[in-house]
């Protein structure tokens, strides 16, 4: 049985990273790629999200990159998806973009089908770029169910978004 998307658990961490957000008064761009759509949602969870989301899109093809990040293919040159070096390319560009303090992207391969790369079910990276650094993480769930794969990346990654943003407060 394939896992339900749990909305209201994504709020919670939705709510934390407004506040941390909010605290500091600056602002978020979310690329999502095989999270589908899910970390924008999640944050768009929180009531008056204005005040820290500008935006986002859902990163799926090469039509939607080329779109979104505005950069040349050779800016990609020699990178695979599903790892550290693209994901940080995504998060950097979708955050300079929308002209945010912060860039989220999750670069990964469900399951389901084969990826473009080769990347394996149940790989992803996530990225955040902020005005002090870069980080990123990487998630393995072992696993090729696709729904189960997008929540876990999904969580996953905001898990990580709060961690640094948790670590950054105060710098």
């Amino acid at each position: 049985m394939a896992a339900q998307l749990d909305l209201q658990a994504l709020n919670h961490r939705a709510l934390r990273i407004a506040a941390l957000l909010r605290e500091r008064g600056e602002k978020i761009a979310v690329a999502d790629g095989a999270t589908g759509g899910m970390m924008a949602a999640a944050l768009l969870t929180v009531p008056g999200a204005l005040d820290f989301f500008v935006g986002g899109g859902v990163v799926y093809s090469l039509r939607a990159r080329d779109v979104l990040f505005d950069l040349p293919r050779e800016a990609y040159r020699g990178m695979r998806g599903a790892s550290e070096d693209y994901a940080l390319l995504q998060a950097r560009a979708i955050r300079d973009n929308f002209g945010a303090e912060w860039g989220i992207a999750e670069s990964g391969s469900v399951g389901g089908s084969s990826h473009p790369t080769g990347a394996p079910a149940g790989r992803s990276v996530a990225a955040v770029v902020g005005p002090h650094g870069e980080w990123t993480q990487v998630t393995e769930t072992g696993s090729d169910d696709r729904i189960a794969n997008m929540e876990a990346f999904t969580r996953a990654a905001l898990d990580h978004l709060e961690a640094v943003l948790e670590a950054q407060s105060g710098v």
